[in-house]
């Protein structure tokens, strides 16, 4: 069966945009530290750790396997959309999209990482490759399977940036929005697995080959698929939820403290103004006016 899991797959045009982000990245960071506003080295192994994950899914043989096994395609898809994008979202900070969304021509695309919109677009797009003459279209059509791997990055990287990222959210995107906003992008995926699970029909019978040279059936891979996207979405929620619950602690004490700074200084200081700041991570921005009176 080893036989069967081939090579490394040669995918320059898939590799190409990876490494021209790496290296504007790599040159922006620079110019960041130059100018004494340095990207924390924590952010910057996100970045390129989380391109790693992306470049390693799409030349390694899993990526090869992906092309006769739908769970094999499945994992390859989380890998990029899901743990690649989210790592590549940790690592950008507002200074490092600073020139980008300073493009007139670019200057509508902040639009996009707004919570309800980049959810929206993260779960049509989802379901959309899941249909099965899409995705099957994508299976022998090379530009098509490209545009397919674009998409799932870049608007999983959108959806991610609209739960964690710099760019500016509404005021009612709070921490209990992000959890449902966390619930949401989780639900979707629950249910879109379960169909693989439950499904008695072949939903994408362009396998059968390379499920004959396996020995799977395609209730079997479907199932291995539906199982590996249940898992994997149930252990990043956790992982979600830990960040979430340990933001929200960080963030109260840092509001009480500007609140505790404001009394003792007589300066007037809301809670929801306080809050907002905090939240929006201009809470040392705040202390530094408070202390300046």
């Amino acid at each position: 069966m080893l036989a069967h899991v081939g090579s490394l797959v040669l995918a320059p045009a898939q590799l190409l945009p990876g490494l021209v982000l790496g290296v504007l990245y790599w040159r922006r960071t620079r110019t960041l530290a130059a100018d004494g506003r340095a990207v924390a080295r924590g952010r910057q192994a996100c970045f390129y750790g989380g391109l790693a994950i992306i470049s390693v899914a799409i030349v390694s043989p899993l990526a090869h396997m992906a092309d006769e096994l739908f769970w094999a395609h499945m994992a390859e898809h989380l890998l990029i959309a899901d743990l690649g994008a989210l790592a590549m979202a940790a690592g950008l900070t507002g200074p490092i999209l600073q020139p980008i969304l300073r493009i007139p021509a670019l200057a509508w695309t902040g639009h996009l990482a707004h919570p309800v919109v980049a959810v929206a677009l993260w779960s049509a797009n989802l379901v959309a490759w899941h249909i099965p003459v899409l995705h099957e279209a994508a299976l022998t059509s090379e530009p098509l399977h490209g545009l397919q791997h674009v998409l799932f990055i870049g608007l999983g990287l959108n959806m991610w940036l609209a739960l964690i990222g710099p760019l500016p959210s509404p005021a009612w995107f709070g921490n209990a929005a992000k959890l449902l906003f966390i619930i949401a992008v989780r639900l979707t995926g629950t249910v879109a697995a379960n169909v693989f699970v439950w499904a008695e029909a072949d939903l994408y019978p362009a396998y059968a080959a390379g499920r004959a040279e396996w020995g799977l059936s395609a209730a079997t891979d479907q199932v291995v698929a539906g199982s590996i996207m249940m898992v994997e979405g149930s252990i990043l929620t956790i992982c979600l939820f830990g960040w979430l619950f340990l933001r929200s602690a960080r963030e109260g004490e840092e509001r009480q403290a500007l609140l505790d700074l404001a009394g003792a200084r007589g300066v007037p200081l809301t809670e929801r103004r306080a809050a907002r700041a905090v939240s929006a991570g201009e809470g040392g921005r705040l202390r530094a006016r408070i202390e300046d009176g």
